[in-house]
């Protein structure tokens, strides 16, 4: 089983920036694709961006140029960075990663842009 923890989310100003962090558990991390979704009021989840266990990342259209996403293997923690915020970014930020056949979801963090 993989507990993952999400951190790093909060409130800021359209054009402003936030660095989420989600911690996995386990002794397996730098073999997880690892990926962020958010789900905002009313809309279904959806990908932001992943990271495969080699380093490639892909981005959702909306997201590109703004977000990145990284990893730190030695602490189990994948970031990502948030810069030129828009209101339509508000949502709650889900850490996700499938291992062995198994989809495994952190309890989210919450991020609000406001005007």
């Amino acid at each position: 089983q993989v507990r993952l923890v999400e951190s790093g989310g909060g409130s800021v100003q359209v054009g402003g920036s936030l660095r989420l962090s989600c911690t996995a558990s386990g002794n397996f991390f730098r073999l997880y694709a690892m990926g962020w979704y958010r789900q905002a009021p009313g809309k279904q989840r959806e990908l932001v961006a992943n990271i495969t266990s080699g380093g490639s990342t892909n981005y959702a259209d909306s997201v590109k140029g703004r977000f990145t996403i990284s990893r730190d293997n030695a602490k189990n923690t994948v970031y990502l960075q948030m810069n030129s915020l828009e209101s339509v970014d508000t949502a709650v930020y889900y850490c996700n990663t499938n291992w062995r056949r198994m989809d495994y979801w952190g309890k989210g963090t919450l991020v609000t842009v406001s005007s």
